[in-house]
């Protein structure tokens, strides 16, 4: 219970420290984005090799036939049925391009495995190409591959893995081929909100109007345009202006929501949340399952054998409900210290954040990941 409170205290200090920095105005550059670099996914397969006995195994027919079409290409011809290797893993790679990104740069990369491989330690990654959803080629990837852990396997069976290792990261591994276009007019400016907010909008459109007069114009929720002055149209003046805006502070607001991953118990609420007068009863069952032996003796000279079977019993203890009247409750941190006084655990807190959003007096946003 000490324990429970101290990391629901410090949950407390967390939420509050959080939306003091919420609430102080930041740079626009920080929560913005220049639509004019167009981003583009880049996919391709590609095959990692020189694993230490990892790779995918014979089964995975795919592998075998990529590796017998490589070698033809280099005037090798094998028949894939005679191939047989455990150093290959077929992967995909994937990665981002703007179109700030020149050719002759370089990107990182992401490869996963999609074969059986038990492990890419070690590997390095043959030449990929690089093509967005209409099959354009913008850069093509090769190197060595770093999965940030390892994967030991003993002769007994027993193995040792920390982190995962079926997916890795080439660093500077793909060579830019193609510039992705730019969009614009090359007059306006189009700022994108990375999280879309009619207040957040405004507060730009003004704060850029202040600066440099009637220039900016909200689009919608997500995206703010910007007039270039004809006196900026210099590319040197043109890179300033915007290098200028992106440093002007606004004060960002944002929605109430609270994000809640089951999977780990993990539970992020935003400044904003709040509830509505409720009562809240809360308690725990617990089931408890448990089996003893029981030894059937056979009768003297009768010539039977010995049984043994088992015997279950089960109880059920249920915990008193503790039961709290919550008032209007408008900061997280009000809404912490309401479940810490019931002793409310993590798994309780998910619990009951939904059935409040059931009630309707959670007035925030339920995300479930």
């Amino acid at each position: 219970m000490q324990l429970l409170k101290k990391i629901l205290t410090l949950m407390i200090l967390i939420t509050m420290t959080v939306s003091f920095i919420s609430a102080s105005s930041v740079r626009i550059k920080d929560i913005t984005r220049y639509q004019s670099d167009s981003e583009v996914d880049l996919i391709g397969y590609g095959l990692i090799i020189g694993l230490d006995g990892s790779g995918d195994g014979k089964g995975t027919q795919f592998t075998i036939q990529s590796l017998a079409n490589m070698m033809e290409r280099m005037g090798l011809t094998i028949d894939p049925k005679q191939v047989k290797v455990k150093n290959v893993a077929a992967v995909i790679v994937t990665a981002k391009i703007t179109s700030a990104n020149k050719p002759g740069s370089r990107l990182d990369v992401t490869v996963s495995s999609v074969g059986d491989a038990s492990s890419l330690q070690g590997g390095m990654l043959l030449l990929t190409p690089m093509s967005s959803i209409d099959g354009t080629v913008y850069a093509v990837a090769q190197g060595a591959v770093s999965i940030g852990g390892f994967n030991v396997q003993l002769e007994d069976g027993n193995k040792i893995v920390n982190n995962y290792t079926l997916v890795g990261r080439v660093t500077n591994g793909a060579l830019v081929q193609l510039q992705p276009p730019e969009s614009g007019n090359g007059k306006d400016l189009f700022i994108g909100l990375s999280s879309p907010d009619y207040t957040t909008s405004a507060r730009i459109v003004s704060r850029i109007n202040k600066e440099y007069g009637l220039c900016a114009f909200a689009v919608d929720e997500g995206t703010v345009r910007v007039r270039v002055p004809d006196s900026l149209a210099h590319p040197n003046d043109r890179i300033k202006f915007i290098s200028r805006i992106g440093r002007l502070r606004v004060s960002p607001d944002q929605v109430a929501k609270i994000v809640i991953n089951e999977k780990t118990g993990t539970i992020v609420a935003g400044r904003n949340v709040s509830i509505s007068p409720v009562a809240l009863a809360h308690g725990n069952i617990t089931i408890n399952i448990r089996t003893r032996p029981v030894i059937s003796q056979p009768d003297a000279f009768s010539s039977g054998e010995t049984v043994l079977t088992s015997e279950s019993m089960l109880s059920v203890e249920e915990e008193m409900a503790r039961v709290i009247q919550l008032p209007e409750i408008v900061t997280i941190s009000q809404v912490a210290s309401a479940l810490n006084a019931i002793g409310a655990t993590p798994r309780d807190i998910i619990s009951i954040f939904l059935a409040l959003k059931e009630n309707g007096a959670l007035r925030a946003e339920l995300v479930l990941m």
